[in-house]
């Protein structure tokens, strides 16, 4: 799946504006692209298998949340690891542990959130679209205000101290690949390439 995340990543950068692609090269603004596709894979996961635990395994609807939630978190797990370009062995103790202490936390805000949605959707027939809606979207909602919270102490706790010392460990010729991407990004539209070419300088006369 993070081979096609990839792929969806780089089109999704070609399709924006070019102030805005350059915008979200940089460290944060690429991570945060990058998790946004972990994000929706681990929503629509969780979001189905919510929908199977409820009426195909007729499940209560806080177990069915949170059952729903670690569907979601292992699909973002492995897909986290990509997004903050983790490879090799995790460390139990740096990366492991503390993801699922937080996953914990958001099974228990999404499995109260699936709960509050099925007390809101009361007056619906159970199993109805209606129903599903409000269900749905109240677990969307707090799927949205967990990813926020995930995201931040991803980026700035949990990977913090890989993703910086990648970012430290530029190259100049890793520097200048990039500066000459951003300037060929850039094209014919860019002040310098407007003015045409720069004719030499005339020597000076003795």
């Amino acid at each position: 799946m993070a081979p096609a995340l990839s792929r969806l990543y780089a089109a999704l950068l070609r399709s924006l504006p070019a102030p805005v692609r350059r915008k979200l090269r940089g460290e944060t603004g690429r991570r945060f692209v990058r998790f946004v596709l972990v994000a929706l894979a681990a929503v629509i996961s969780s979001q189905l298998a919510l929908v199977v635990f409820l009426d195909a395994a007729h499940i209560g609807a806080g177990t069915s949340g949170v059952l729903a939630a670690i569907v979601g978190a292992a699909v973002s797990y492995v897909l986290s690891r990509w997004a903050w370009e983790r490879k090799g062995k995790p460390h139990v103790l740096k990366e492991v542990l503390p993801f699922w202490i937080v996953s914990v936390a958001a099974w228990i805000v999404l499995g109260l959130a699936t709960k509050l949605g099925v007390h809101f959707a009361g007056s619906q027939p159970r199993g109805d679209l209606d129903w599903h809606l409000v269900v749905n979207g109240t677990y969307l909602a707090a799927n949205v205000l967990t990813f926020l919270a995930r995201f931040v102490i991803f980026h700035y706790v949990l990977f913090a101290d890989r993703g910086s010392s990648a970012a430290g460990a530029h190259t100049p010729m890793s520097s200048a690949e990039g500066l000459a991407e951003t300037l060929e990004e850039a094209g014919d539209d860019s002040p310098a390439a407007a003015a045409g070419p720069r004719s030499p300088r005339s020597p000076a006369k003795g």
